[in-house]
């Protein structure tokens, strides 16, 4: 009898904590349709969350089991991508979605979607894949999101691709990100349609208020421990070898990158001085050289390596030292044991740029050709 009385206790527990969401949109289109929320990291192309399509116009995913979340669970409908999410009757994207206790059945309804933004075909956006939620960091003990922006015909060919590694994945192509978004995914999408981008971006997420000293290659009396140098081995020691093994990949020096924006541009240049016999090509934008002096002094370990292209950009204004500290380092590249048929380097320079997300989104073609082109 007990055991009985157990096993309805579990039975009705679990439908407790069962949610199932009922879509109805009126305005369908051939795209699929996720739920992205608190719950995924507002990952908008997870296939774990992808609805399934009863019939046109009306879709269903159930939760067996809500996964917890800090806050109250929020969440949001997307055909694949922010630049295709729900939109309201004013034509505005609505707030977030919100349950105090996620359970039972809802019912909602999208009354229209955004459409893919102007300047590209949709068939050529690129294909976003969580790598992992949690990927391991064993040389900082910690786990960071990772994904890749997979080339639009990646699944259709069997073509390997040159890599970029870019930091502050959770800022490169979602448009809910707390300082704005590089647009990344957009872009490869426009460049695509030109016949250029045909390369893997990894997006690395930072790591939120640890952010600065993964990111400080030296300790310093403001931050503390510098982390950089053990980020910088898992990039190379760690992350790398998995991708190459899972991923179609250039894996060679030759087709690998690696850049970032302000402190992220910072680490990635030294991951490159760490590491000059892993990457070739650097996309560094505004990079917080004034964080770290001593970097001014470390090219010399690039001389070994020819054919470095270091692609980078600074606004005026991100602050009086930014221009002149980024042209403080390019001497420095450029007279320390260098020639000119081994490094080549383009400094872009904007006299109105700012130390924003979309600026430096709007520089990432022009890099990303100059570099991959």
């Amino acid at each position: 009898m007990r055991s009985y009385i157990y096993a309805l206790t579990q039975s009705a527990s679990q439908v407790h904590r069962m949610l199932t969401l009922e879509l109805f949109t009126p305005n369908d289109d051939a795209r699929p349709v996720f739920v992205t929320g608190n719950f995924n990291g507002w990952s908008t192309r997870d296939e774990q969350y992808k609805m399934e399509k009863i019939k046109e116009g009306h879709y269903q995913y159930t939760f067996k089991e809500v996964p917890p979340t800090v806050d109250k669970f929020e969440y949001k409908y997307v055909k694949g991508g922010w630049e295709a999410e729900e939109l309201a009757t004013n034509g505005y994207p609505p707030a977030n979605r919100t349950m105090e206790s996620p359970r039972g059945k809802v019912n909602d309804v999208v009354p229209n979607w955004k459409q893919h933004s102007k300047g590209y075909d949709p068939q050529f956006y690129p294909d976003i894949q969580i790598v992992s939620k949690r990927f391991n960091l064993p040389q900082l003990r910690r786990k960071r999101r990772i994904s890749v922006l997979l080339p639009w015909d990646y699944a259709t060919t069997n073509k390997r691709y040159p890599v970029l590694y870019l930091q502050d994945g959770q800022n490169l192509f979602e448009d809910s990100a707390p300082f704005g978004t590089w647009g990344v995914d957009r872009r490869l999408a426009a460049l695509a349609q030109r016949g250029m981008g045909d390369f893997i971006v990894v997006a690395i997420d930072h790591g939120g208020s640890e952010r600065i000293k993964e990111f400080s290659p030296y300790d310093t009396p403001k931050w503390g421990d510098g982390l950089g140098q053990a980020y910088a081995r898992f990039l190379a020691e760690t992350l790398k070898p998995h991708i190459d093994t899972h991923f179609r990949t250039l894996p060679d020096r030759a087709h690998t990158g690696i850049g970032g924006s302000s402190m992220g541009g910072l680490i990635s240049i030294y991951a490159g001085i760490m590491f000059p016999e892993i990457y070739s090509k650097f996309m560094i934008f505004s990079p917080s050289l004034w964080a770290a002096p001593k970097v001014y002094f470390e090219p010399v370990r690039f001389t070994p390596y020819s054919d470095t292209k270091i692609y980078l950009f600074a606004g005026g204004k991100e602050g009086a030292g930014m221009i002149p500290n980024v042209l403080r380092f390019k001497e420095y590249m450029e007279t320390h044991g260098f020639d000119n048929k081994r490094l080549h380097i383009k400094l872009s320079t904007d006299p109105q740029g700012r130390h924003t997300e979309d600026r430096w989104g709007v520089e990432f073609p022009k890099a990303a050709e100059w570099l991959y082109g």
